[in-house]
């Protein structure tokens, strides 16, 4: 017996209440108890009790006949693997969604991140020049006042008095802001302070504390080489140095001198972004453009073999 077209669509072990693994004969006996509470005879006010006896006559027919039973049995399976091969579809189509909504989210905070990145490169390199240039007229500034001070030694009634002074060695006290428990030292290292000091003349000996922190001692070789350090040095631009006399001071020279660091402004060590770093941006920008193609390809895939299935 061929299974109909019609039955396609019916649950027939479900109608009759029996189980797959169901008997011929237990099959005949869940008709029989269906069949009499659905019989028309009994149901004559119900206009539906002919349609579920004629479903149950068909359930009946099919499920007692075992041609006919391992047809549907077949096809049955075949829905409910088809049932089930769709709802993995539709949850791989749910994570691809996901994840590609997250991916989007991704690249566009990174495309945010790219426009921050380039305003910054472009304004740390127009800072640099402006900040270059004043660093050009201190530089000169110094110098000039270096070749000044040299010729005041040179002067005759001055010479014996330098070399009175130059006998005691100048010694400067450095402060600046440091916590405690920062291990970049507020940025001074003894490396950063011999290079900032040692433009101004030989340095003998420089000296951190250990028990205070943001303070140091230096002692020049020169009481011109302290003098231009009181007067000039301001250090970096982001924490500023004081500098005070501690020893070898001359009568001439004020006590403690601090340039505004408005005008005698040195160049920090700016967070530039070089070109390399922005051409990796751009290139993992590209790789997150060609990966969010690559599952939009991917899902129009799926949904092709999902229609021709």
């Amino acid at each position: 017996m061929a299974v109909g077209k019609e039955l396609l669509q019916l649950d027939l072990y479900g109608l009759l209440g029996v189980g797959e693994k169901a008997s011929e004969k237990e099959v005949k006996k869940a008709f029989r108890q269906k069949a009499l509470t659905c019989h028309p005879d009994k149901n004559p006010d119900n206009p539906r009790a002919a349609e579920v006896f004629h479903q149950l006559s068909q359930a009946l027919a099919v499920l007692t006949d075992a041609a006919a039973r391992a047809a549907y049995d077949k096809v049955r399976r075949a829905k409910k693997q088809a049932a089930e091969r769709t709802q993995k579809l539709d949850e791989r189509r749910k994570k691809v969604k996901l994840d590609l909504e997250a991916r989007e989210r991704e690249a566009q905070a990174q495309e945010n991140e790219e426009e921050e990145t380039k305003t910054t490169l472009e304004e740390e390199i127009i800072r640099l020049r402006e900040e270059g240039s004043r660093q050009l007229e201190e530089q000169q500034r110094l110098i000039r006042e270096q070749i000044r001070l040299e010729r005041e030694q040179q002067m005759p009634g001055k010479q014996d008095r330098n070399r009175a002074e130059d006998k005691i060695t100048p010694k400067l006290k450095l402060k600046w802001k440091c916590r405690k428990e920062g291990e970049t030292r507020g940025g001074y290292t003894k490396e950063v302070l011999l290079q900032i000091l040692q433009k101004y003349g030989d340095v003998l000996n420089l000296l951190i504390s250990s028990r205070k922190t943001g303070s140091a001692v230096v002692e020049f070789a020169s009481v011109k080489a302290a003098e231009m350090a009181v007067k000039n040095e301001v250090g970096l631009m982001n924490n500023p140095l004081k500098i005070s006399w501690l020893e070898g001071q001359p009568q001439s020279s004020p006590s403690t001198l601090l340039s505004d660091s408005t005008s005698q402004p040195r160049t920090s060590q700016a967070s530039v972004v070089s070109e390399r770093d922005y051409e990796s941006l751009v290139m993992m920008r590209l790789r997150q453009a060609a990966e969010r193609q690559q599952l939009i390809e991917q899902l129009q895939q799926e949904e092709e073999e999902e229609s021709h299935t």
